[in-house]
């Protein structure tokens, strides 16, 4: 369980570092992304290593917390694009030590409802 976090952090260090190969080493050769919110579906290492590369914005990523346990590991991040923060779960399926599928989910900050103002905290 150990070696998966650390499989998990390191791909989001290499993330934000820009290294491509270390970044999609966690990946299993015919792994699949789904970007549910898109519609889209990657199919394989090299294709989700090759869509992600080809990104035009400048990113960032912040990582929240990783929890998870067996072959299920989820990751709430912030992932910056242009200056632009953007929330993001990642949920991991694993076979052994590499990624099978991926879903990623993404959501834009919104403003809270004055309507909760009394009862809410500052996150």
């Amino acid at each position: 369980m150990e070696s998966i976090r650390a499989a998990i952090e390191e791909h989001w260090r290499a993330s934000e570092s820009g290294e491509i190969e270390a970044e999609h080493a966690i990946y299993a050769e015919d792994a699949i992304l789904d970007y549910p919110q898109s519609g889209e579906r990657f199919r394989g290492r090299t294709t989700i290593a090759a869509q992600r590369g080809g990104h035009p914005a400048d990113r960032h990523f912040t990582v929240l917390r990783i929890v998870g346990s067996g072959d299920l590991w989820v990751s709430e991040c912030i992932i910056t694009y242009d200056g632009v923060p953007t929330h993001s779960i990642s949920i991991m399926e694993f076979a052994g030590e590499s990624v099978v599928h991926e879903t990623q989910y993404f959501a834009a900050p919104f403003p809270a409802p004055e309507s909760r103002a009394a009862l809410a905290e500052p996150s």
